[in-house]
């Protein structure tokens, strides 16, 4: 009878020894598993600072002047529809007068044949010609150029017939660059409301732009000098969203550090590698 007791009191001893290894494991994977999920949130923090920028135009206002192949591929073109093209209404109108006028000049007329139109004022195609001819002579256009306003570079009137890209002075660093206006991505923002932000918090500009879409056209990074560089900051990736301004913005003074400039000016202020990235994703010269 006493291998029996002996056996069963080594039972609660190894229920207890198995429990015992069984939190320790469990234990042991709990802390592994903290472990891991601290090395991958360290892994996951970019060592690059997060920028977002807005790329505002001007659309032309006036039509471009065509080139001389152009104008003489227009000339063509009206050429053309004038030969494949039927009388118009005022054109049969002309007809229709010269014949009633060669009528009243021949021997045959009989004027009760037009006993219709004696109580009516007859105005003849040719004098409607000559009315619009005296309102054309003195119609002025509005002029294409307003005095030196296209050497202003803070106007967003200058240069009508091209479209304008807006460019700010802004402290980078130890200096300061003309650049698209840019401003730091914050946790919670996406990168949208980040150059929302960007646009808004210019000096004096009050813009109210339309942005073309949520996603970014265009994306710029560059590292950081070696003596600046840190294992938590290598260098900066600016992404670029495109906005115009709506017809009819009421837009504020013009400001010293604000500029309208067109595409082909924009080498002349911004950084090379910068000025390539942004030319990228614009349209026109």
């Amino acid at each position: 009878m006493a291998a029996p007791s002996g056996r069963m009191a080594s039972r609660p001893l190894l229920h207890y020894l198995s429990c015992a290894v069984r939190q320790f494991t469990n234990n042991s994977c709990l802390r592994g598993l903290s472990l891991q999920t601290k090395i991958t949130t360290e892994g996951l923090r970019s060592p690059w600072t997060l920028m977002a920028a807005v790329c505002l135009q001007r659309l032309p206002v006036i039509s471009v002047d065509p080139s001389p192949m152009e104008q003489r591929f227009g000339r063509m073109l009206q050429e053309m529809e004038l030969e494949k093209s039927i009388l118009s209404d005022h054109e049969l109108r002309l007809h229709e007068d010269a014949e009633r006028l060669r009528r009243k000049q021949s021997d045959g007329y009989n004027s009760d044949d037009e006993d219709y139109r004696k109580d009516q004022d007859i105005v003849l195609a040719q004098d409607l010609e000559d009315s619009w001819e005296q309102k054309l002579k003195s119609f002025q256009p509005a002029p294409r150029v307003v005095g030196d306003v296209d050497k202003d570079l803070t106007s967003t009137e200058r240069c009508l017939a091209d479209s304008l890209v807006l460019v700010a002075e802004q402290q980078v660093g130890g200096e300061r660059l003309w650049m698209l206006p840019q401003a730091e991505w914050r946790e919670g923002e996406t990168l949208r409301h980040t150059a929302e932000r960007a646009l808004a918090s210019l000096p004096a500009a009050a813009l109210k732009a339309t942005f073309l879409g949520n996603a970014p056209c265009g994306v710029y990074k560059y590292k950081l000098p070696k003596a600046a560089r840190t294992d938590s900051s290598v260098g900066v990736k600016v992404f670029f969203f495109k906005a115009v301004l709506p017809d009819g913005a009421v837009l504020s003074p013009p400001n010293a550090a604000l500029m309208w400039l067109r595409k082909k000016e924009l080498q002349r202020f911004l950084k090379p590698a910068y000025s390539m990235k942004v030319e990228r994703f614009l349209l026109g010269h």
